[in-house]
């Protein structure tokens, strides 16, 4: 847990915070109360800033998002996990710090590794939910049909088409074949080689 004069230098240093001085840093800073107001009432200790914790908020919506108010549940949870993950690891900082035994040490660092755990797992299932209705709403969009050709590629694939044809070889041409002598051969076809077994090709 955090000693009593952590929590009085956390004190102490929030009176140093002025907040946002220009205007623009003011209508972001109360836009964030208005969304996340209530979380930071009882999620942020006193001592602790919640400007940090809008902050954090708002890092998570640029990058995730939300499209619903349920996905913006999960975005404010993952943003509370880590919150007090962080506080965790401030405590754990300030138990190690202190001159006690390690007899006193060491229950309270187990059990605020156990605390760390579950805010690890909720972290996590926040953001597998998050993801899995974000997968959903995309899958549930119609998909935008193709673009039809333009006429210049209409033009391309009708000047294509020629070439293509003139490159086929012709068809249909009859081809005869014999095992018979050169000296067979009828009048006017010609004759490949001229031995036993020769091959006759009737040109057409």
């Amino acid at each position: 847990m955090t000693s009593a004069k952590q929590i009085e230098a956390n004190r102490r240093n929030s009176l140093k915070s002025t907040g946002p001085k220009t205007a623009e840093g003011k209508a972001v800073a109360s836009l964030n109360n208005l969304r996340h107001g209530l979380r930071a009432r009882t999620v942020v200790l006193p001592g602790e800033k919640s400007e940090e914790f809008h902050q954090l908020c708002n890092d998570l919506e640029s990058e995730w998002q939300p499209q619903s108010r349920t996905e913006q549940f999960y975005v404010e949870q993952m943003a509370v996990s880590q919150w007090k993950l962080s506080r965790v690891e401030l405590a754990e900082k300030s138990i190690l710090a202190q001159e006690d035994s390690a007899k006193v040490q060491i229950p309270l660092v187990e059990r605020l590794w156990k605390h760390q755990c579950r805010l690890e797992r909720s972290y996590s299932r926040a953001q597998r939910e998050l993801e899995r209705l974000q997968d959903s709403r995309r899958a549930q969009q119609p998909e935008e049909p193709a673009p039809a050709p333009g006429p210049a590629a209409q033009v391309a694939s009708a000047a294509a088409s020629p070439a293509v044809s003139a490159m086929q070889p012709a068809r249909n041409t009859p081809v005869f074949i014999s095992t018979a002598s050169a000296g067979a051969a009828a009048p006017g076809v010609t004759v490949e080689g001229g031995g036993r077994g020769s091959v006759v090709r009737k040109i057409a």
